[in-house]
């Protein structure tokens, strides 16, 4: 694999290079790596599995030691492809608390945020066949 990111890289076993995929990739790839899955009744109305987290998103814990525990995404950075929750914070030594950074696939979204109407538009089946039916005609 080459120093700088490459498009043309599939895969491989050795966790060394899928790290440095991650690390070198530029942040538009970046940004899609920071799917998380949805929640069962989700899954059912907005016909997808995953989507792309975002502020404002109320998710649950899966994993770790804040397991269980929900809140809303305060912020996400796609740089450092950390999630940080509101509530969910460490006491450090000193006292002072301190927000906790989550990877995406530890989490589950359990309520969408929508103020973006664009974020889950799906067109109609049926407008989509009427559509291909006119281009062929």
């Amino acid at each position: 694999m080459k120093k700088s990111f490459s498009k043309k890289w599939k895969a491989s076993r050795q966790p060394r290079k899928q790290r440095k995929f991650v690390a070198k990739a530029p942040i538009h790839i970046k940004k899609k790596l920071l799917s998380v899955n949805l929640a069962k009744p989700l899954r059912r109305t907005q016909e997808k599995r995953n989507v792309i987290i975002r502020k404002g998103d109320k998710i649950k814990v899966m994993r770790g030691n804040f397991k269980d525990k929900e809140g809303k995404v305060s912020k996400v950075l796609i740089k450092q492809q950390k999630i940080y929750v509101e509530g969910l914070q460490r006491t450090k030594q000193d006292g002072a608390k301190v927000n906790v950074p989550f990877k995406s696939s530890n989490l589950q979204i359990i309520e969408l945020n929508l103020e973006d109407k664009k974020r889950l538009k799906k067109p109609d089946k049926k407008e989509e066949k009427t559509k291909q039916k006119e281009i062929k005609k």
